[in-house]
């Protein structure tokens, strides 16, 4: 697997004191670019637990899954609901599957 930041969609949170991406990775992998957008400081360090991408305001962050999970060139997005997580799985023909994950209030 393999997470990867969509510099076109990533806008670095500006607004924010710290990112949501940074403050929940526990690698401590997240950094800012010189464009001020989010981008994994040591890639081969990730291993790939997802926190990045179901923090991820604006969806830029994806996980590419094996072929075992969805197929080679599948993708799963994930974003924040005050009541859990809306996962989208993208195959590599570009069928999209939500799932939605209920969970503790998010704040």
């Amino acid at each position: 697997m393999t997470v990867q930041i969509d510099g076109t969609v990533c806008d670095g949170c500006p607004h924010a004191k710290e990112a949501p991406c940074m403050r929940v990775c526990p690698g401590d992998l997240l950094t800012k670019n010189s464009n001020g957008k989010a981008a994994i400081a040591i890639p081969e360090d990730c291993w790939d637990c997802a926190a990045c991408v179901k923090e991820c305001p604006r969806g830029a962050i994806s996980l590419f899954l094996p072929t075992e999970a969805g197929g080679r060139g599948s993708t799963l997005v994930g974003r924040k609901k005050t009541d859990g997580v809306q996962w989208t799985l993208t195959d590599r023909k570009g069928k999209t599957t939500r799932i939605f994950t209920a969970g503790k209030k998010v704040i």
